[in-house]
């Protein structure tokens, strides 16, 4: 064999072995949360301040509501690494806390994705309700959650006359 075709050979196998080592449905996964994760940012910071209190009906959570429900994902995703923290945002009305505590809570579930591998994505957690479920469910399950929280603050935004960011060509 010449040079060049063990070389080709053995790049082949490196990226052989570089491709078995990732899972391909967490960095598949991961990358939902991280498309999602960058929607719900900029939707908190597109968001004028005064609509912060808006309510589509009385009945309704506030947009400012919504966006601190999304950041009660920093209990499950702090949970996975380390202590579990508490929403920073709770009970905060005013834009800049509560998209500081939005933040923070994607910081949390960056972690926990960061430490996400074969291995970890198989350990138990508890859930709702103290069910057991897997570290990866855990988080597939946020992503689904927030996925669908973005579709309904996009109305919010809409009703606002604010272009939604999935939908804002200009960004």
């Amino acid at each position: 064999m010449n040079r060049s075709a063990v070389m080709t050979i053995a790049l082949s196998l490196a990226n052989a072995c570089a491709l078995l080592a990732q899972n391909p449905v967490i960095a598949e996964q991961k990358t939902a949360y991280t498309n999602n994760k960058n929607n719900v940012i900029k939707a908190a910071e597109k968001m004028p301040e005064e609509a912060y209190s808006f309510k589509p009906t009385p009945e309704m959570e506030t947009f400012g509501q919504r966006m601190v429900h999304i950041a009660n994902q920093i209990g499950t995703c702090s949970g996975m690494t380390g202590e579990r923290k508490t929403n920073p945002a709770a009970g905060k009305t005013a834009k800049a806390d509560i998209v500081a505590g939005l933040k923070a809570s994607f910081e949390a579930c960056d972690a926990a994705w960061e430490n996400m591998n074969s291995e970890t994505a198989m350990e138990m957690i508890a859930g709702r309700g103290g069910q057991q479920r897997s570290k990866i469910t855990a988080l597939i399950g946020n992503t689904t959650h927030n996925t669908e929280m973005y579709g309904y603050i996009s109305v919010y935004m809409r009703l606002k006359g604010v272009v939604p960011p999935t939908s804002d060509r200009a960004m």
